[in-house]
């Protein structure tokens, strides 16, 4: 048993409590650089403080150390070679890989680091190893850096959903992520904190699409259920359901101005909606088959649908009439972007 491990286990529950959550913060706030270091890079904190207060906590300790201005282990520290920054920017990386994993199994932590971090041979993160190696506990020790590793482009899994996800959005401010899927729902979730915020529950059927007002207020669903839900972003409720398609709702995009929803659906339509007033203005017919793909133009005159017809259609959204069709494909078109520049 380490030092560390030690003193924990004399201390009372709520001290011990206390101690996890506050250590780091308080070395590295007294400038105690190396013992932040190595506080950081103990098995025994790592796995104590994730049993006691979860994966995020321990991620947020990482974060806190990158915030320090100006950055204290971008130096030799001791013994360590290269710059320690390194490693806990590999073992930051590493929690965020494995967070949905020790969320749900946080035994998993032994197999996770191992698994990740094995092919690194910088001296802190060899060390951590070592650390792990010599626990007592029974763990799956991958033989092989099997795991995705740190440092590569996937950041974190968001995890929560029961069934498909089929469609995602982004807030204009980048700062949340909405998902819709095929178990009826939508989950809000914080991007910057990587964890959900709120599940939008609603919809009797799978949600197939989903878009985020520019002004980053609400968020519009579209259902199997043949409707289309807005949702009040901030406060995750409900404001008002647009009813009207009488088949699957597939895709729905918002004008660039946030005053109009567009539709698609099976049906064989689109429709337009009034954001503001949750109110029908007018419906596009024309498609012979399922409507699969919307998007409105930079400019918001024009809307552009693609159909399981086999053409995409070119619509004058002010009007609500079509300007003309494009043909050529030989089967189903099933999505559609318009350059940024409208042409």
């Amino acid at each position: 048993m380490g030092e560390l491990k030690q003193k924990l286990a004399t201390m009372s529950p709520e001290k011990r409590l206390y101690t996890l959550e506050t250590l780091p913060t308080h070395f590295g706030e007294a400038g105690q650089f190396e013992r932040l270091y190595r506080l950081l890079t103990d098995f025994d904190f790592i796995e104590a403080k994730l049993e006691a207060l979860g994966v995020q906590a321990l991620i947020q300790d990482y974060e806190f150390v990158g915030n320090i201005t100006p950055c204290p282990f971008q130096e030799k520290l001791g013994d360590e070679l290269p710059a320690p920054a390194k490693t806990l920017t590999l073992i930051e990386e590493t929690m965020r890989l494995s967070a949905h994993i020790l969320a749900a199994d946080k035994t998993q932590l032994a197999g996770q680091l191992w698994g990740r971090l094995m092919a690194f041979e910088l001296l802190g993160i060899q060390a951590l190893l070592a650390q792990v190696k010599q626990q007592n506990k029974p763990w799956l020790r991958p033989l092989t850096s099997s795991f995705t590793p740190p440092g590569t482009p996937l950041r974190r899994t968001l995890n929560g959903h029961t069934d498909w996800v089929d469609a995602v959005a982004i807030s204009p401010d980048g700062q949340q992520v909405v998902s819709a899927s095929s178990d009826n729902t939508l989950k809000v979730w914080d991007l910057q904190k990587d964890m959900e915020k709120c599940t939008l529950t609603g919809h009797t059927d799978l949600v197939n699409a989903v878009a985020v007002s520019p002004d980053g207020q609400q968020v519009v669903s579209a259902s199997s259920d043949n409707t289309l839900k807005v949702w009040d972003l901030d406060k995750g409720v409900e404001q008002f359901i647009l009813t009207g398609h009488t088949d699957w709702v597939s895709a729905v995009t918002i004008s660039p101005d946030g005053q109009q929803i567009v539709s698609a659906s099976r049906d064989n339509t689109l429709k337009v909606w009034d954001l503001d007033k949750g109110v029908e203005q007018f419906t596009l017919t024309g498609h012979t088959d399922w409507v699969s793909a919307v998007a409105i133009s930079p400019d918001g005159q024009q809307v552009v649908s693609a159909s399981r017809d086999k053409t995409l259609k070119v619509w004058d959204l002010d009007k609500g009439v079509e300007k003309f069709s494009l043909t050529g494909h030989t089967t189903w078109v099933n999505a559609v972007a318009i350059s940024p520049d409208g042409q």
